[in-house]
Protein backbone atom coordinates (compact mmCIF):
# COMPACT_ATOMS: atom_id res chain seq x y z
CA UNK A 1 0.00 0.00 0.00
CA UNK A 2 1.36 3.29 -1.04
CA UNK A 3 1.56 5.85 2.39
CA UNK A 4 0.16 9.34 1.72
CA UNK A 5 1.63 12.16 3.62
CA UNK A 6 -1.46 13.32 5.87
CA UNK A 7 -2.25 16.72 4.53
CA UNK A 8 -4.93 18.84 7.29
CA UNK A 9 -7.22 21.32 5.28
CA UNK A 10 -6.99 24.68 7.33
CA UNK A 11 -10.74 25.48 6.21
CA UNK A 12 -12.34 22.52 7.32
CA UNK A 13 -10.63 22.22 10.53
CA UNK A 14 -11.48 26.29 10.59
CA UNK A 15 -15.46 25.33 10.47
CA UNK A 16 -15.11 22.19 12.54
CA UNK A 17 -14.15 24.10 15.01
CA UNK A 18 -16.30 27.61 14.29
CA UNK A 19 -19.73 24.56 15.05
CA UNK A 20 -17.95 22.71 17.73
CA UNK A 21 -17.64 26.11 19.78
CA UNK A 22 -21.21 27.42 18.86
CA UNK A 23 -22.43 24.37 19.86
CA UNK A 24 -21.40 24.96 23.44
CA UNK A 25 -23.85 28.14 23.20
CA UNK A 26 -27.01 26.08 22.92
CA UNK A 27 -25.68 23.02 25.76
CA UNK A 28 -25.21 26.17 28.05
CA UNK A 29 -28.87 27.83 26.92
CA UNK A 30 -30.16 24.38 27.71
CA UNK A 31 -28.88 23.98 31.44
CA UNK A 32 -28.77 27.80 32.47
CA UNK A 33 -31.56 29.99 30.83
CA UNK A 34 -34.23 30.88 32.59
CA UNK A 35 -37.00 30.77 29.71
CA UNK A 36 -34.94 27.10 28.40
CA UNK A 37 -37.62 25.98 31.63
CA UNK A 38 -40.74 27.52 30.09
CA UNK A 39 -41.08 27.62 26.50
CA UNK A 40 -39.14 25.98 23.12
CA UNK A 41 -36.74 29.23 22.06
CA UNK A 42 -38.10 28.25 18.51
CA UNK A 43 -41.45 28.71 19.29
CA UNK A 44 -42.54 31.75 17.26
CA UNK A 45 -45.39 32.58 20.14
CA UNK A 46 -43.60 33.16 22.99
CA UNK A 47 -39.83 33.14 21.92
CA UNK A 48 -37.97 36.77 20.83
CA UNK A 49 -35.67 37.02 18.15
CA UNK A 50 -32.23 37.35 20.41
CA UNK A 51 -33.61 33.99 21.78
CA UNK A 52 -34.49 32.40 18.60
CA UNK A 53 -31.28 33.44 17.11
CA UNK A 54 -28.93 31.90 19.87
CA UNK A 55 -30.54 29.11 18.89
CA UNK A 56 -30.59 29.50 15.41
CA UNK A 57 -26.92 30.04 14.73
CA UNK A 58 -26.33 26.20 16.62
CA UNK A 59 -28.76 24.76 14.09
CA UNK A 60 -25.61 24.47 11.61
CA UNK A 61 -23.46 22.03 13.84
CA UNK A 62 -24.89 18.70 13.59
CA UNK A 63 -24.92 18.63 9.30
CA UNK A 64 -21.88 20.77 9.11
CA UNK A 65 -19.64 18.48 11.42
CA UNK A 66 -21.97 15.06 10.00
CA UNK A 67 -21.20 15.91 7.03
CA UNK A 68 -17.22 16.69 7.12
CA UNK A 69 -16.77 13.21 9.07
CA UNK A 70 -17.53 12.06 6.09
CA UNK A 71 -14.90 14.30 3.44
CA UNK A 72 -12.37 13.33 6.42
CA UNK A 73 -13.06 9.52 6.01
CA UNK A 74 -12.62 9.79 2.43
CA UNK A 75 -9.27 11.94 3.40
CA UNK A 76 -8.16 9.15 5.69
CA UNK A 77 -8.74 6.42 2.44
CA UNK A 78 -6.31 7.64 0.51
CA UNK A 79 -3.41 6.28 3.26
CA UNK A 80 -5.77 3.43 3.68
CA UNK A 81 -7.11 0.57 1.48
CA UNK A 82 -10.81 0.01 0.68
CA UNK A 83 -10.69 -2.93 3.43
CA UNK A 84 -8.45 -0.87 5.97
CA UNK A 85 -10.83 1.98 5.79
CA UNK A 86 -13.97 -0.01 6.26
CA UNK A 87 -12.25 -1.84 9.04
CA UNK A 88 -11.59 1.81 10.33
CA UNK A 89 -15.22 2.90 10.32
CA UNK A 90 -16.54 0.26 11.58
CA UNK A 91 -14.60 0.26 14.72
CA UNK A 92 -14.96 4.22 14.86
CA UNK A 93 -18.50 3.71 14.72
CA UNK A 94 -19.26 1.63 17.05
CA UNK A 95 -17.09 3.56 19.34
CA UNK A 96 -19.20 6.29 19.19
CA UNK A 97 -22.17 4.05 19.93
CA UNK A 98 -21.31 2.87 22.73
CA UNK A 99 -19.58 6.38 23.95
CA UNK A 100 -23.02 8.13 23.45
CA UNK A 101 -25.14 5.25 25.10
CA UNK A 102 -22.49 5.74 28.31
CA UNK A 103 -20.27 8.55 28.30
CA UNK A 104 -22.05 11.26 26.77
CA UNK A 105 -25.65 10.46 28.22
CA UNK A 106 -23.89 10.33 31.96
CA UNK A 107 -22.44 14.13 30.54
CA UNK A 108 -26.28 14.84 29.95
CA UNK A 109 -27.36 13.25 33.24
CA UNK A 110 -25.32 12.43 35.93
CA UNK A 111 -27.56 9.74 36.58
CA UNK A 112 -25.94 6.50 37.69
CA UNK A 113 -29.40 4.97 36.81
CA UNK A 114 -29.51 6.15 33.20
CA UNK A 115 -32.97 6.63 33.73
CA UNK A 116 -33.10 8.33 30.17
CA UNK A 117 -31.18 7.20 27.06
CA UNK A 118 -30.95 9.72 24.60
CA UNK A 119 -28.98 8.07 21.08
CA UNK A 120 -27.92 11.82 19.82
CA UNK A 121 -25.38 13.41 17.19
CA UNK A 122 -22.83 11.14 18.46
CA UNK A 123 -25.09 8.35 18.15
CA UNK A 124 -25.87 9.33 14.64
CA UNK A 125 -22.56 9.91 13.51
CA UNK A 126 -21.20 6.15 14.86
CA UNK A 127 -24.43 4.58 12.68
CA UNK A 128 -23.28 6.69 9.71
CA UNK A 129 -20.15 5.63 9.89
CA UNK A 130 -21.03 1.99 9.73
CA UNK A 131 -23.10 2.26 7.36
CA UNK A 132 -20.51 4.31 5.36
CA UNK A 133 -17.82 0.98 6.11
CA UNK A 134 -20.30 -0.95 3.38
CA UNK A 135 -20.88 2.02 1.38
CA UNK A 136 -17.74 2.86 0.31
CA UNK A 137 -17.24 -0.49 -1.36
CA UNK A 138 -19.52 1.13 -4.18
CA UNK A 139 -19.03 2.43 -6.76
CA UNK A 140 -18.76 6.78 -5.79
CA UNK A 141 -21.25 7.37 -8.42
CA UNK A 142 -24.35 5.31 -6.66
CA UNK A 143 -22.82 6.72 -3.25
CA UNK A 144 -23.73 10.12 -5.00
CA UNK A 145 -26.97 9.74 -5.98
CA UNK A 146 -27.64 7.00 -2.98
CA UNK A 147 -27.06 10.51 -0.50
CA UNK A 148 -28.99 12.91 -2.96
CA UNK A 149 -32.30 10.37 -3.32
CA UNK A 150 -31.95 10.49 0.95
CA UNK A 151 -31.47 13.92 1.15
CA UNK A 152 -34.14 15.36 -1.14
CA UNK A 153 -36.82 12.44 -0.69
CA UNK A 154 -36.63 11.50 2.28
CA UNK A 155 -39.46 14.27 3.31
CA UNK A 156 -41.95 11.58 1.42
CA UNK A 157 -41.73 9.33 4.60
CA UNK A 158 -42.95 12.15 6.96
CA UNK A 159 -46.78 10.95 6.64
CA UNK A 160 -45.73 6.94 7.54
CA UNK A 161 -46.06 6.10 11.26
CA UNK A 162 -45.42 2.96 12.82
CA UNK A 163 -46.70 2.97 16.29
CA UNK A 164 -44.44 1.34 18.45
CA UNK A 165 -42.17 0.26 15.84
CA UNK A 166 -38.21 1.05 17.70
CA UNK A 167 -36.85 -0.01 13.95
CA UNK A 168 -38.94 2.70 12.33
CA UNK A 169 -37.88 5.02 15.10
CA UNK A 170 -34.21 4.21 14.64
CA UNK A 171 -34.75 5.06 10.95
CA UNK A 172 -36.97 7.94 10.44
CA UNK A 173 -38.93 9.52 13.36
CA UNK A 174 -38.22 11.01 16.43
CA UNK A 175 -39.68 8.53 19.72
CA UNK A 176 -39.04 7.64 22.89
CA UNK A 177 -39.65 4.10 24.32
CA UNK A 178 -40.17 2.69 27.77
CA UNK A 179 -37.27 0.49 28.77
CA UNK A 180 -36.81 -3.17 30.54
CA UNK A 181 -35.55 -1.25 33.51
CA UNK A 182 -38.15 1.54 34.27
CA UNK A 183 -36.06 3.95 32.22
CA UNK A 184 -36.52 5.78 28.98
CA UNK A 185 -34.91 5.68 25.38
CA UNK A 186 -35.18 8.47 22.92
CA UNK A 187 -34.33 8.12 19.14
CA UNK A 188 -33.46 11.85 18.81
CA UNK A 189 -30.96 11.26 15.86
CA UNK A 190 -32.82 8.47 13.37
CA UNK A 191 -30.22 7.23 10.93
CA UNK A 192 -32.27 8.78 7.72
CA UNK A 193 -31.03 11.44 6.50
CA UNK A 194 -28.08 12.25 8.33
CA UNK A 195 -26.41 8.53 6.57
CA UNK A 196 -27.08 10.62 3.59
CA UNK A 197 -25.09 13.68 5.23
CA UNK A 198 -21.82 11.83 6.03
CA UNK A 199 -21.94 9.68 2.34
CA UNK A 200 -22.42 13.04 0.52
CA UNK A 201 -19.55 14.46 2.54
CA UNK A 202 -17.83 11.11 1.44
CA UNK A 203 -18.35 11.91 -2.10
CA UNK A 204 -17.34 15.60 -1.79
CA UNK A 205 -13.66 14.52 -0.20
CA UNK A 206 -12.20 14.29 -3.65
CA UNK A 207 -12.56 17.84 -4.05
CA UNK A 208 -9.82 18.12 -1.96
CA UNK A 209 -7.72 15.71 -3.96
CA UNK A 210 -4.37 17.49 -4.61
CA UNK A 211 -4.54 17.28 -7.97
CA UNK A 212 -7.40 19.51 -7.82
CA UNK A 213 -7.72 23.11 -8.62
CA UNK A 214 -8.42 25.21 -5.64
CA UNK A 215 -10.08 27.91 -7.84
CA UNK A 216 -12.40 25.94 -9.62
CA UNK A 217 -13.37 24.21 -6.05
CA UNK A 218 -14.41 27.94 -4.91
CA UNK A 219 -16.23 27.93 -7.76
CA UNK A 220 -18.12 25.02 -7.75
CA UNK A 221 -18.40 25.08 -3.66
CA UNK A 222 -19.90 28.71 -4.57
CA UNK A 223 -22.34 27.60 -6.92
CA UNK A 224 -23.77 24.32 -5.06
CA UNK A 225 -24.02 26.83 -1.67
CA UNK A 226 -25.82 29.69 -3.55
CA UNK A 227 -28.38 27.11 -5.48
CA UNK A 228 -28.53 25.54 -1.87
CA UNK A 229 -29.27 28.41 -0.41
CA UNK A 230 -32.28 30.02 -3.32
CA UNK A 231 -33.92 26.41 -3.08
CA UNK A 232 -34.52 26.41 0.37
CA UNK A 233 -35.94 29.92 0.81
CA UNK A 234 -38.39 28.67 -2.40
CA UNK A 235 -39.64 25.30 -0.77
CA UNK A 236 -39.61 27.37 2.37
CA UNK A 237 -41.88 29.94 0.46
CA UNK A 238 -44.10 27.61 -1.00
CA UNK A 239 -44.53 25.66 1.92
CA UNK A 240 -45.39 22.21 0.16
CA UNK A 241 -42.56 19.91 0.32
CA UNK A 242 -39.26 20.28 1.99
CA UNK A 243 -40.23 20.11 6.01
CA UNK A 244 -42.94 18.26 7.81
CA UNK A 245 -44.35 21.34 9.70
CA UNK A 246 -44.62 24.56 7.62
CA UNK A 247 -44.38 28.01 8.47
CA UNK A 248 -46.84 29.99 9.59
CA UNK A 249 -47.95 33.83 8.99
CA UNK A 250 -48.18 35.47 12.29
CA UNK A 251 -49.20 38.86 11.08
CA UNK A 252 -45.99 40.13 13.02
CA UNK A 253 -42.14 40.44 11.58
CA UNK A 254 -40.41 38.98 14.26
CA UNK A 255 -43.01 36.19 14.70
CA UNK A 256 -43.17 35.39 10.64
CA UNK A 257 -39.30 35.59 10.79
CA UNK A 258 -39.11 33.17 13.87
CA UNK A 259 -40.98 30.28 11.88
CA UNK A 260 -39.71 30.78 8.17
CA UNK A 261 -36.13 29.74 9.42
CA UNK A 262 -37.14 27.07 12.06
CA UNK A 263 -37.25 23.95 9.66
CA UNK A 264 -36.82 20.62 11.39
CA UNK A 265 -34.23 19.09 12.54
CA UNK A 266 -35.35 15.57 14.32
CA UNK A 267 -35.48 14.22 11.73
CA UNK A 268 -33.55 16.90 9.83
CA UNK A 269 -35.95 17.78 6.85
CA UNK A 270 -34.54 18.41 3.10
CA UNK A 271 -35.02 22.46 3.84
CA UNK A 272 -33.17 22.65 7.05
CA UNK A 273 -30.23 20.75 5.43
CA UNK A 274 -30.47 22.82 2.08
CA UNK A 275 -29.84 26.18 4.82
CA UNK A 276 -27.48 24.51 6.86
CA UNK A 277 -25.05 22.31 4.39
CA UNK A 278 -25.36 25.33 1.41
CA UNK A 279 -24.00 27.93 4.68
CA UNK A 280 -20.95 25.30 4.68
CA UNK A 281 -20.35 25.18 1.33
CA UNK A 282 -20.20 28.92 0.88
CA UNK A 283 -18.07 29.16 3.93
CA UNK A 284 -15.29 26.17 2.67
CA UNK A 285 -15.16 28.29 -0.68
CA UNK A 286 -13.92 31.39 0.60
CA UNK A 287 -12.34 30.48 3.70
CA UNK A 288 -8.99 28.40 2.24
CA UNK A 289 -6.84 31.52 2.19
CA UNK A 290 -7.89 32.59 5.43
CA UNK A 291 -4.84 33.13 8.27
CA UNK A 292 -4.40 34.41 11.38
CA UNK A 293 -4.68 34.34 15.03
CA UNK A 294 -8.05 33.60 14.85
CA UNK A 295 -8.21 30.90 11.98
CA UNK A 296 -5.55 29.21 14.36
CA UNK A 297 -7.88 29.87 17.34
CA UNK A 298 -10.34 27.54 15.89
CA UNK A 299 -8.26 25.00 13.85
CA UNK A 300 -7.27 23.52 17.51
CA UNK A 301 -10.61 22.94 18.68
CA UNK A 302 -11.46 21.30 14.64
CA UNK A 303 -8.39 18.78 15.31
CA UNK A 304 -9.90 17.54 18.53
CA UNK A 305 -13.46 17.90 18.00
CA UNK A 306 -14.43 14.41 19.28
CA UNK A 307 -12.08 15.21 22.67
CA UNK A 308 -13.09 18.81 23.11
CA UNK A 309 -17.16 17.64 22.96
CA UNK A 310 -16.82 15.44 25.87
CA UNK A 311 -14.79 18.00 27.77
CA UNK A 312 -17.51 20.90 27.16
CA UNK A 313 -20.70 18.64 27.78
CA UNK A 314 -19.22 17.33 31.37
CA UNK A 315 -17.69 21.06 32.13
CA UNK A 316 -20.68 22.47 31.27
CA UNK A 317 -23.20 20.48 33.07
CA UNK A 318 -20.64 21.06 36.65
CA UNK A 319 -21.10 24.92 36.34
CA UNK A 320 -24.87 24.02 36.21
CA UNK A 321 -25.01 21.79 38.95
CA UNK A 322 -22.67 24.54 41.05
CA UNK A 323 -25.21 27.80 39.34
CA UNK A 324 -28.12 25.30 40.81
CA UNK A 325 -26.30 25.24 44.32
CA UNK A 326 -25.60 28.66 44.67
CA UNK A 327 -29.13 29.78 43.51
CA UNK A 328 -31.17 27.32 46.10
CA UNK A 329 -32.14 25.03 43.88
CA UNK A 330 -30.06 22.52 45.35
CA UNK A 331 -27.24 20.62 43.48
CA UNK A 332 -29.27 17.80 43.67
CA UNK A 333 -31.48 18.94 41.34
CA UNK A 334 -28.90 18.88 38.56
CA UNK A 335 -28.73 14.65 38.85
CA UNK A 336 -31.38 14.49 35.92
CA UNK A 337 -33.84 11.31 35.89
CA UNK A 338 -35.12 13.15 32.37
CA UNK A 339 -34.24 15.60 29.99
CA UNK A 340 -32.65 19.15 31.77
CA UNK A 341 -35.64 21.07 30.40
CA UNK A 342 -38.39 18.91 31.21
CA UNK A 343 -37.35 18.62 35.36
CA UNK A 344 -40.13 20.79 36.96
CA UNK A 345 -37.88 20.72 39.96
CA UNK A 346 -35.73 22.93 38.02
CA UNK A 347 -38.95 25.90 37.06
CA UNK A 348 -37.98 28.79 38.07
CA UNK A 349 -34.00 28.17 38.04
CA UNK A 350 -31.86 30.20 35.40
CA UNK A 351 -30.23 33.30 34.31
CA UNK A 352 -30.63 36.09 31.83
CA UNK A 353 -29.45 35.62 28.04
CA UNK A 354 -26.20 37.63 28.96
CA UNK A 355 -25.58 35.37 31.74
CA UNK A 356 -25.36 32.63 29.08
CA UNK A 357 -22.90 34.21 26.72
CA UNK A 358 -20.60 35.57 29.59
CA UNK A 359 -20.51 31.74 30.79
CA UNK A 360 -20.15 30.25 27.16
CA UNK A 361 -17.07 32.80 26.72
CA UNK A 362 -15.24 31.54 29.90
CA UNK A 363 -16.12 27.65 28.62
CA UNK A 364 -14.10 28.35 25.95
CA UNK A 365 -11.31 30.24 27.49
CA UNK A 366 -10.90 27.12 30.00
CA UNK A 367 -11.13 24.56 27.46
CA UNK A 368 -9.08 26.08 24.77
CA UNK A 369 -5.57 25.52 26.37
CA UNK A 370 -6.52 22.36 27.33
CA UNK A 371 -7.51 21.97 23.63
CA UNK A 372 -4.40 23.11 22.44
CA UNK A 373 -2.27 20.61 24.38
CA UNK A 374 -4.13 17.78 23.39
CA UNK A 375 -3.48 18.96 19.84
CA UNK A 376 0.33 19.13 20.38
CA UNK A 377 0.06 15.91 21.94
CA UNK A 378 -1.71 14.37 18.58
CA UNK A 379 0.62 16.14 15.92
CA UNK A 380 3.58 14.81 17.89
CA UNK A 381 2.38 11.29 18.70
CA UNK A 382 1.32 10.27 15.36
CA UNK A 383 2.60 6.90 15.41
CA UNK A 384 -0.70 6.33 18.30
CA UNK A 385 -3.41 4.43 16.94
CA UNK A 386 -5.58 5.47 19.75
CA UNK A 387 -5.67 9.01 19.59
CA UNK A 388 -7.67 8.22 16.13
CA UNK A 389 -10.51 7.54 18.44
CA UNK A 390 -9.94 10.65 20.34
Amino acid sequence: MTIIPKVRIKSIDVLKGLVMVIMALDHIRDFIHFPAFFFDPTDPEQSTLPIFFTRFITHFCAPIFCFLAGTSAFMVGKRKSKKELSSFLLKRGLWLVFVEIVIINFGWFFDVYFNTVVLGVIWSLGISMILLAVLIHLRRSFILVFSLVLIFGHNLLDNIHFDGNMFWSILHEFSIYNLFYGGKIAFAYPIIPWVAVMSLGYCFGSFYDKSYDAEKRKKIFNIIGILAIITFVILRFINTYGDPIPWNNYGLFSKNLISFFNPSKYPPSLDYLLMTLGAAFIFLANSEKLKGRVVDFFSTFGRVPFFYYILHLYLIHLIALIFAELSGFGWQTMILEEWVNDTAALKGFGYSLWVVYAVWIGVIILLYPICKKFDNYKQNNKDKWWLSYL
